[in-house]
């Protein structure tokens, strides 16, 4: 079946509305949902393979799809792609809502506040994102920014600027920070400021730290 059956200008009016409608749905649905699982490609990018995949698919899949509408679909869907890269690049404030904006997460060893509710990630995502990157403790650290693409630039400190900070390795769900004792710096176990007073309530509300170190590892192998 080529064409279909009762197939009129207002079915195929039809068809454009309802693809725009839940492209743009789509779109909007995946700008909400964060960046983590996104990988490489862009909201736009991401929204473009799943609406040509599903166009593409039914028709394959069910003999009582027309062809045609289908091809109509995926003219639509690539037609939306240039017409949104079109306005993206004639207005910032579009731009930013497709593609959204560089987040600022780590500054000078301390997490920002808001910054991972904003990002939708965990102080434990976070954590695990860092490792990798070389970071045992915020005090390696100068800024952290959570990319359009998803992917985080990490920049740290020279050697001989570094400073003590929250560890974050080993992983604490595998062995948890040395207590300390009663006296030297702390770091908030929340956004990792560091202070010298232990029973003083963090600028962020938090109360409860770990003992503020420029190695973690010594300071777990001199405790184990």
């Amino acid at each position: 079946m080529l064409l279909g059956e009762d197939l009129s200008v207002l079915l195929l009016l039809e068809i454009l509305l309802r693809t725009g409608v839940v492209f743009l749905w789509l779109l909007f649905l995946l700008r909400m949902t964060g960046r983590r699982g996104l990988a490489q490609l862009s909201p736009l990018e991401l929204a473009i393979v799943i609406a040509l995949g599903s166009a593409a698919g039914d028709p394959m899949l069910y003999t009582e799809v027309p062809v045609l509408l289908a091809m109509l679909v995926l003219t639509g869907v690539v037609a939306l792609q240039r017409g949104v890269s079109w306005l993206m690049n004639r207005s910032r404030p579009f731009e930013n809502f497709v593609d959204g904006v560089p987040l600022e997460l780590v500054r000078d060893g301390v997490i920002v506040d808001g910054g991972l509710r904003r990002a939708r990630m965990s102080r434990e995502d976070l954590f695990e994102r860092l490792r990798p990157e070389g970071v045992e403790q915020l005090g390696q650290v100068r800024r952290v920014y959570l990319e359009q693409s998803g992917e985080l630039s990490v920049f740290l400190l020279p050697a001989d600027l570094v400073r003590p900070g929250l560890p974050i390795a080993p992983p604490w769900d595998v062995e948890a920070p040395h207590a300390g004792g009663l006296f030297g710096a702390v770091a908030c176990q929340e956004c990792g400021r560091v202070r010298e007073q232990r029973s003083v309530p963090c600028e962020c509300g938090e109360l409860a730290v770990y003992p503020a170190t420029i190695d973690p590892w010594q300071v777990s192998e001199s405790c184990g």
